[in-house]
């Protein structure tokens, strides 16, 4: 069975220059890179204001919906809100949600985007606008698809905005596995936090992903999302940890093995990558579907 891999013209929001420090242009490129593999894709609508509002305040969701976010909170989420970015974010979300069903049909599937884990219920930052694990998390428990999720969080920013939409909700164990000297500097707790010294390479940081990961699945959750952000390579520009590309598949790996095992879907979601070569940043996000499954 192939794995199902969603995907909009969207996720590219081109009114973000090529010099920006947010690499924009990875999300047509991984889409291009696994065309090229033999991949085909999903195509997913677009979030709902009222989806949006299961995790965000209604007048942020309105503020980004409309375009007329304050010229500071655009500041603090780090793009000009505009009408592409305002599509891209809200097809995102709805990325993951149907990303999410068909890991829950399938076992396993994947978003080509998603991961902006530092958006919180009242607003956006560090370039993340609408947080769609915590949408997509909050639908499935609400209509009772799930009883319990869990979120495994890899990119190398602590998911402070995952943190705090559920920092009340007994249904969610929220995991994150990042480098303690960066950014946020506040760290709102996750259920399970694993903060790692700068330059930490790929043994100690398997050996940190085990602990999390059995964790996360010893909570018995209906469904796992995995943020597997590739900005703990050790030339990302914003990471401070020293992971190889080997590290990289080798903690996309475990994680895929271990909830197959466990006979828990999981849902990937592409988080954080910043390394100047936006198509070598591209590239190490396909190890994400090579991970989960291939083309027939």
């Amino acid at each position: 069975m192939r794995l199902p891999i969603v995907h909009h013209p969207d996720y590219d929001a081109k009114t973000v220059a090529d010099d920006h420090r947010f690499p924009m242009r990875k999300y047509a490129l991984v889409a291009e890179l696994l065309r090229e593999a033999g991949h085909d894709f999903i195509l997913p609508g677009y979030a709902s204001a009222d989806e949006l509002q299961l995790a965000h305040d209604e007048a942020y969701v309105t503020a980004i919906l409309t375009q007329t976010l304050d010229a500071k909170a655009a500041r603090k989420v780090g793009f000009e809100i505009t009408p592409a970015i305002a599509r891209r974010s809200s097809a995102s979300v709805a990325g993951t949600i149907l990303a999410a069903r068909h890991a829950l049909e399938q076992g396993a599937a994947v978003n080509l985007a998603g991961g902006s884990h530092h958006a919180g219920p009242e607003g956006g930052a560090g370039f993340c606008v609408f947080n769609d694990v915590g949408v997509a998390g909050k639908l499935l428990l609400d209509d009772r698809t799930v009883q319990r999720v869990a979120v495994i969080d890899c990119d190398v920013h602590q998911g402070d905005g995952t943190a705090l939409i559920f920092r009340y909700d007994p249904r969610v164990f929220t995991a994150s596995l990042h480098c303690e000297q960066n950014w946020p500097r506040d760290k709102p707790p996750s259920d399970l936090d694993i903060g790692l010294s700068k330059g930490t390479g790929d043994a100690a940081y398997l050996s940190a992903l085990e602990e999390l990961v059995e964790a996360a699945l010893g909570t018995s959750p209906g469904i796992v999302f995995y943020n597997a952000g590739v900005d703990p390579h050790e030339e990302d520009r914003l990471g401070l940890l020293s992971l190889s590309d080997d590290g990289l598949k080798a903690r996309d790996a475990h994680v895929a093995r271990a909830c197959r095992s466990a006979g828990v879907p999981v849902c990937g979601v592409l988080g954080g990558g910043y390394a100047r070569d936006a198509r070598a940043v591209a590239r190490r996000h396909t190890f994400l579907v090579e991970a989960f499954g291939t083309p027939d």
